[in-house]
């Protein structure tokens, strides 16, 4: 089975689930997804607000936007066509990609 994000409906599932204060392990098997998946998300994407607490809690749709964002962020070596073609050189002279990893943050370019 392949690697599949999850969606809008599913993150709005679990936004009413917890709403109704049903537990994870139900919520799981409601949206067909692994226990430790959902957690990992409502961890991940929980909105915490210190000065309005009654705030707090799992909102679908700014999981989803969150989601969006953090995906965004995270092609940089698409973004970045220099950067990609010195981790291919380094990949292909033998470095593994932790070595190409702290050599590029030593050199601010990470």
């Amino acid at each position: 089975m392949g690697h599949t994000e999850l969606g809008l409906r599913e993150r709005r599932t679990i936004e009413d689930m917890l709403n109704a204060k049903m537990s994870v392990d139900k919520i799981a098997a409601e949206i067909g997804r692994h226990r430790s998946t959902v957690f990992r998300e409502i961890k991940r994407n929980r909105y915490i607000d210190d000065e309005l607490p009654k705030l707090n809690g799992y909102y679908g749709v700014t999981a989803q936007r969150s989601a969006g964002d953090r995906r965004a962020r995270r092609r940089k070596l698409v973004r970045f066509i220099e950067l990609r073609d010195a981790v291919i050189k380094q990949l292909k002279a033998g470095w593994s990609p932790e070595q190409i990893a702290s050599r590029l943050k030593f050199d601010g370019q990470a």
